[in-house]
């Protein structure tokens, strides 16, 4: 018999992780149109952002435009105080950035900070050793929750990292306990480059909620290079996981290198062969299976797929969702003979 929970979360963050991948800038009024729809399917958690700084990734440039005009949309103003916006902030000015917003009104209600276990891939994403960028939260953790604003630790290279990697995922439980000690609201545990097998994920799940039993705590995020996506949410439902992150389309990776035709820094060179190939677990593949298993995401299924179709649109290429194609699963007899 399979054990999993009855009642999950969903976060979407296609606005942030899906299309920081995209070598097109996607307009400002697109992203909006994406984050109002999830809002009205029900999603209670989703990425707008990052305020870091453009130049690299000019996918953000419309940071401050774009959180304004989610705060003034008539669609979704009067639910807004449901859902909590994520912004990403990697580096003290970015998080600067976020309170200063939070001030005016119109900032995000969390922030996500990372760190990797893996020194190398620490550096190339922060510019700083996993020590110091520790230092550095330890400053701006206090500040944020002054602010109003809520932190999330995410721990990455947990099950590998493409630039070093095998690494020990002992570190990784080690890594959340020390942000939860710092005062961090919650902790992603990152697979970012697909090396997550569903063994090492159910094992690295159960780990992790025998030394920290709150699973509300803890959020899923896999990215799928390899097409084990899915098998890695069954493993990390079976370890009683409830938190889980994904993205329209499976969209998403390394930032862009490449922008509306532009050569820009991003974060380096590409990590994988492919940049189609890559990206995170399908939110519409994620939702409709869980949905097959009886299991509660509090989503409208049907307005789930109908946005998955048009960030199709919006990306203007084939995506990753075998859902959109063939549907749901009907629930009763179609009265065909």
């Amino acid at each position: 018999m399979m054990n999993y929970p009855k009642k999950v979360t969903i976060g979407d963050i296609t606005v942030r992780d899906g299309f920081q991948h995209e070598e097109q800038f996607i307009p400002t009024e697109a992203k909006l149109w994406v984050m109002e729809q999830l809002i009205l399917a029900g999603f209670k958690h989703i990425e707008s952002t990052n305020f870091g700084n453009p130049r690299g990734m000019p996918q953000f440039s419309d940071a401050d435009d774009l959180m304004k005009k989610l705060h003034a949309s008539k669609k979704v103003k009067h639910l807004l105080d449901d859902v909590s916006v994520t912004a990403i902030t990697i580096r003290e000015r970015a998080i600067e950035r976020a309170i200063q917003a939070k001030k005016e009104g119109w900032g995000p209600d969390r922030i996500l900070v990372m760190v990797s276990t893996s020194e190398s891939h620490q550096m190339k994403n922060s510019g700083i050793t996993i020590e110091q960028y520790f230092k550095m939260c330890e400053e701006w953790i206090p500040k944020c929750h002054d602010a109003g604003i809520k932190v999330n630790g995410t721990v990455s290279t947990i099950w590998g990292c493409p630039i070093e990697g095998p690494t020990e995922m002992s570190k990784a439980i080690d890594f959340t306990k020390r942000w939860l000690d710092l005062g961090a609201d919650d902790v992603e545990h990152a697979d970012h480059d697909g090396s997550a097998s569903p063994d090492r994920v159910y094992q690295y799940y159960s780990m992790l909620l025998d030394a920290i039993p709150n699973p509300e705590k803890h959020i899923v995020h896999f990215h799928v290079t390899r097409g084990w996506g899915l098998a890695n949410v069954l493993a990390a439902l079976q370890a009683g996981m409830t938190n889980y992150e994904s993205t329209m389309g499976g969209t998403g990776g390394q930032p862009a290198n490449f922008v509306s035709g532009v050569p820009v820094s991003g974060t380096g060179a590409y990590y994988y062969k492919d940049p189609n190939l890559v990206g995170l677990v399908s939110t519409e593949d994620m939702v409709v299976m869980m949905d097959e298993m009886g299991i509660d995401t509090g989503l409208d299924v049907d307005k789930v797929l109908e946005i998955g179709r048009m960030v199709e649109r919006i990306c203007g290429r084939p995506l990753r969702s075998e859902s959109i194609k063939n549907g749901r699963i009907p629930k009763e007899l179609s009265g065909r003979q």
